[in-house]
């Protein structure tokens, strides 16, 4: 219990970021309908938010002992405070850029410290594993709840720039959070384990990973299954609006299906596990993703033009949609799991810096594929093209089970 302090400002901080990370799509919607920019543009904010994780989670992650886990958090909450003051004042679209930039930085920095911080609150494996599922489960509970604290500040003059003043209520959730992390005991790091090498040096070694043919069977599945699931998230709610002819704030509304979806999909995988080999239960999983697709963007077609209202009287299709997460849901998870556990220890925190790198790449390529697609040619082929990168995991699983295979027969010799 004396940790609770500490537990509490961690959780705080994650549920922050996860509204604030996860808005993007609605963020994308209202950019095109307020300030008038082509869907490819507003595409563009995807990479102002993951590139900035990718890259600043690689340079301070040996930095931040130095200064202090207090100090690194306090730095990046004060710095989302800032951006959600001045975004609304600017009320425009280059504000949006520079906010999503500051919380991409502010993230990876959360991210690091509170990871680190989870070792220094608990003693044993057991409790480690369990305080950080619950960290994890509390960013959902924040990925959920954004989507309504959103749409709350959303009206029907789509033109309004009104639902800027959310950043008003979200500054004042980050100035508690603060406050939170101040008076938490967050100790500096005694007896820092730095690297000797230098940044550049650190880079080298990462990247020298990936010549592993396992490896780099790993990132070309992670890059490609979070292309699917930023394309499908970040579009959502666009696509709910302008295909399937939704109010702005129903269309944000039911996209919170998907974040619910992602949630619940792992936490019945992990049960499923238990008892499936995870090479079928994942190609099980893409076998229904696809089907769902095929399904579903046949019904977005020729809608009758009637009044919806609440979420109540949507149209199948705008329930059905977000049901893919329930099956991509454990694909990511599974794939990170297997990947660390065939290297050594040692290992891990490189095999993290690649995970997070192609991960961010993944998410920026896969929402600026579908503004591209979506700009030029419509949603339905945009969310059709999802099932390229689906067949190409099919084919990477099949490698990487045969690959992770070689490695642990070779590892028992």
């Amino acid at each position: 219990m004396h940790n609770m302090r500490t537990i509490l400002a961690m959780g705080a901080c994650y549920f922050l970021f996860a509204i604030l990370l996860n808005s993007v799509g609605t963020v994308i919607l209202q950019a095109i309908n307020t300030f008038g920019v082509s869907k490819a543009q507003a595409a563009s904010l995807e990479g102002f938010k993951d590139l900035p994780i990718a890259i600043v989670s690689f340079l301070v992650a040996s930095f931040i002992p130095r200064i202090g886990y207090k100090f690194a958090l306090l730095g990046g909450l004060s710095l989302v405070t800032i951006m959600c003051l001045v975004t609304p004042i600017a009320g425009s679209f280059w504000a949006l850029k520079a906010l999503f930039a500051a919380v991409g930085c502010a993230f990876a920095i959360v991210k690091v410290s509170v990871y680190a911080l989870i070792g220094q609150v608990t003693d044993s494996t057991k409790s480690h594993s369990s305080l950080l599922n619950t960290i994890e489960g509390v960013f959902m509970v924040g990925v959920l709840s954004g989507y309504w604290v959103f749409a709350a500040f959303l009206s029907e003059d789509i033109a309004s720039n009104n639902w800027l003043n959310v950043y008003y209520l979200l500054c004042a959730l980050s100035i508690i959070t603060m406050c939170l992390v101040w008076f938490a005991k967050i100790d500096k790091p005694a007896n820092q384990i730095l690297s000797h090498g230098s940044a550049k040096s650190d880079f080298f070694n990462m990247l020298r990973l990936t010549y592993q043919p396992l490896v780099l069977v790993f990132v070309i599945s992670a890059f490609l299954y979070v292309l699917i699931e930023q394309g499908v998230g970040t579009w959502l709610p666009t696509f709910n609006n302008q295909v399937l002819n939704l109010p702005v704030d129903v269309s944000v509304q039911l996209s919170s299906i998907f974040a619910a979806s992602l949630a619940i999909g792992r936490l019945a995988a992990g049960q499923i596990l238990k008892k499936v080999d995870w090479y079928l239960f994942l190609n099980i999983c893409l076998a229904g993703m696809a089907v769902l697709v095929l399904l579903t963007l046949p019904m977005t077609k020729d809608l009758p033009q009637t009044q919806v209202t609440s979420v109540f009287n949507a149209p199948t299709a705008a329930y059905l949609m977000p049901l893919i997460g329930l099956l991509m849901a454990p694909i990511y998870p599974v794939i990170n799991s297997i990947m660390l556990s065939s290297l050594e220890k040692h290992r891990h925190a490189a095999m993290t810096g690649l995970i997070v790198v192609f991960s961010a790449l993944g998410g920026t390529t896969g929402s600026l594929i579908t503004g591209f697609v979506f700009e030029y040619m419509s949603g339905q082929h945009a969310f059709y093209m999802s099932l390229i990168p689906m067949a190409i995991i099919t084919v990477t699983l099949f490698l990487f089970k045969k690959r992770a295979q070689q490695v642990a027969c070779s590892s028992a010799v």
